[in-house]
């Protein structure tokens, strides 16, 4: 690993679980310019073998524990930011950073431990040093937002368990202070909420064998430019189709979950040639969408859905995106309208499913929608009664001739007397 050379002098003491756990503060720093800091307790329970049995080691992280400074960085140089921590007799953790769109989260979370330290792990038939790497940690937020997550938070990395609490943490920094803003993980928000309704299930985890949802229902989308005047609107009902590992039933399973307006807040941007729809679903869902103009053409359409979507059954976090669609085309000037169901395709794990939508992420004069181009189903749709009606018509117009033919001979066969 990047900071294995890096633990020379460290601190020689680990503090056991039971004796308590002390939050520390951890920061990385370029100059004067604070990139990474996080309050956290953190404890650690690892397993290890001696020469009859294996035992488990439990301890806690320790108020020395100090920032590598050597190995840790801001992404300066275009690679991932890091926050390398050093404490113990040869012992570090590591988190790395990733951004995805209006997101930030760990990419990995890394834990080294010296068995050579007696005083942690006693009687271990191995002086190795240990290195051991997770990359499901389930840890994101809003860019621009700390991360809050004071219940215990529990990730597996190789023999041993990682288990954070009081946490409050953010990338990406603006300034040198955590924001104000923050995102709260999933375990706060159900401890501080009463049992779920009917509606909190929907915008929560499936259930194992769950209702389908039925219709979504549409809701109201609106991105402001810098100076609070809208330069995107949408109108639209979301529903998710998803596959992932559910740790419940201990297999992938495929399901389907409407977005719920009053649960989800909606931002974005609005450039010249791009403009970017975010929704946020009670820290469980992120949904983004890019449009992009053709200024030679004048013609806009959808190029890019990502989706991240975390979930207490799921065994990982689901991230899925495609940056190369063609959806919902039109011009500048006009907004785009569906009524009909549409399914946009994104990967093997995602597809987004559309009901009564219109949208305008460019020429955005007012808070009101500009004349709709309608999508190709909606335009059949009108067509099917049309056709009917003709055929209809046609029918109606042969049985009349028919009848006009037949009667006209049915007189030739008269003679006057």
């Amino acid at each position: 690993m990047r900071f294995c050379h890096a633990l020379a002098t460290l601190f020689t003491a680990w503090f056991a679980v039971y004796g308590g756990i002390h939050a520390i503060t951890l920061e990385v720093k370029e100059g004067n310019a604070t990139c990474i800091k996080a309050d956290l307790s953190a404890s650690f329970s690892i397993t290890y073998n001696t020469s009859s049995t294996s035992r488990t080691a439990s301890v806690s992280l320790p108020d020395s524990t100090t920032v590598d400074a050597e190995n840790s960085s801001c992404d300066a140089d275009g690679g991932s930011p890091w926050l390398v921590a050093v404490f113990g007799s040869g012992h570090a953790f590591g988190l790395s950073f990733s951004r995805n769109g209006s997101l930030y989260s760990v990419a990995n979370l890394t834990l080294q431990y010296n068995l050579s330290d007696t005083s942690v792990f006693p009687g271990a038939n191995s002086s190795d040093v240990v290195t051991v790497v997770s990359t499901s940690v389930g840890i994101w937020a809003a860019i621009n937002t700390t991360y809050r997550c004071l219940s215990p938070t529990s990730v597996g990395v190789g023999g041993a368990t990682v288990t954070f609490t009081d946490m409050r943490m953010e990338a990406y920094m603006p300034g040198n202070d955590l924001s104000p803003t923050e995102s709260v993980c999933i375990a706060d928000q159900t401890s501080t909420t009463p049992p779920p309704t009917t509606a909190a299930t929907t915008s929560g985890a499936p259930t194992a064998a769950p209702t389908p949802p039925g219709t979504p229902e549409r809701g109201n989308y609106i991105v402001n430019n810098s100076n609070g005047t809208a330069c995107l609107l949408a109108q639209m009902g979301l529903q998710l189709n998803v596959s992932y590992f559910s740790r419940s039933q201990n297999k992938t399973v495929q399901e389907l979950v409407n977005l719920t307006p009053t649960h989800t807040n909606s931002s974005g941007s609005c450039e010249a040639s791009s403009a970017t729809l975010v929704l946020t679903q009670e820290q469980t869902i992120n949904l983004n969408f890019t449009f992009t103009l053709n200024s030679t053409t004048n013609k806009y359409h959808l190029s890019a859905i990502a989706l991240l979507a975390s979930w207490s059954d799921m065994a990982a976090n689901l991230s899925a995106s495609n940056s190369s669609l063609n959806y919902m085309r039109s011009t500048l000037g006009r907004s785009y309208m569906c009524n009909s169901e549409q399914t946009l395709a994104v990967g093997p794990e995602f597809s987004l499913n559309t009901f009564r939508l219109q949208v305008q992420p460019f020429g955005v004069s007012t808070d009101q929608f500009a004349t709709a181009e309608e999508c190709q189903m909606d335009q059949d749709q009108m067509l099917i009664p049309i056709i009917v009606g003709a055929a209809l018509a046609g029918l109606v117009l042969i049985v009349l001739v028919a009848y006009l033919i037949g009667r006209k001979r049915s007189h030739a066969g008269y003679q006057t007397i």
